[in-house]
């Protein structure tokens, strides 16, 4: 893992009817994720156009990617999908890129098996506290670390895209790799919020970074253990 200290930015039952079909061949809306309680992330197949709306000819945002800034397969959490009324399925992806929280639509082909997380982050600014639910129970809980005035960590409602093990102390023993992007920059790639541990465990509680996540070495440990790729993480 490439980092420098100043860029502290890195590398932070069933499928539920939202729509009924009437007839056949009526347009149909699935929901593949509450990011709550069960949600479903996938790889890409290929690098598909993702477009703002489920239909062939709609405007291209972007291009599905197949590893992040560090090199790791990427991950693209899938929000539900839509079946066309020529029978195309379409998945609704959240995407890792600025603006955060850009949200678009590919092909179902372009994504490989979706796997199954139960479990969800909630990073809390106020209380600077995280919280780890697995099926809507409390599994882990801990003090954090975040952005300073100027280099907030941004609010959103983002996902786990990669585990790394930091070669730099400052960093602790683990980072984690997120959709969500800070307004700092030094990192290569473009400023990816990590949620990661640290070499100054007291400034914890505490707003030292420049837009990460920062955990005591301890609680990312732990932490590691117990949240998956693809989790999905809300930061208020």
């Amino acid at each position: 893992m490439r980092a420098t200290k100043s860029g502290c930015a890195i590398l932070l039952s069933g499928l539920a009817f939202m729509g009924t079909a009437s007839e056949a061949g009526a347009s149909r809306w699935i929901q593949l994720s509450d990011e709550t309680a069960l949600s479903r992330w996938a790889h890409p197949s290929y690098p598909s156009r993702v477009r703002v709306s489920p239909y062939p000819n709609s405007r291209t945002l972007t291009r599905l990617r197949y590893l992040t800034e560090d090199g790791r397969p990427e991950v693209y959490l899938a929000l539900s999908k839509f079946v066309d009324d020529q029978g195309r399925s379409w998945v609704r992806i959240r995407l890792p890129m600025r603006p955060i929280g850009t949200k678009g639509w590919v092909r179902r082909t372009a994504l490989e098996r979706l796997h199954v997380v139960k479990e969800a982050l909630l990073v809390n600014r106020k209380t600077l506290r995280a919280t780890l639910y697995r099926a809507g129970k409390r599994v882990w809980r801990a003090p954090i670390g975040i952005g300073r005035p100027g280099l907030k960590t941004p609010a959103g409602h983002f996902y786990a895209r990669e585990k790394l093990r930091s070669l730099d102390p400052f960093y602790g023993p683990i980072a984690f790799g997120t959709s969500a992007y800070s307004h700092f920059t030094d990192w290569p790639g473009g400023g990816v919020v990590g949620i990661h541990g640290t070499s100054e465990p007291w400034l914890i509680p505490g707003r030292p970074s420049h837009g990460c996540v920062r955990v005591r070495n301890e609680d990312i440990v732990r932490l590691e253990r117990l949240m998956p790729l693809g989790t999905p993480i809300r930061i208020r």
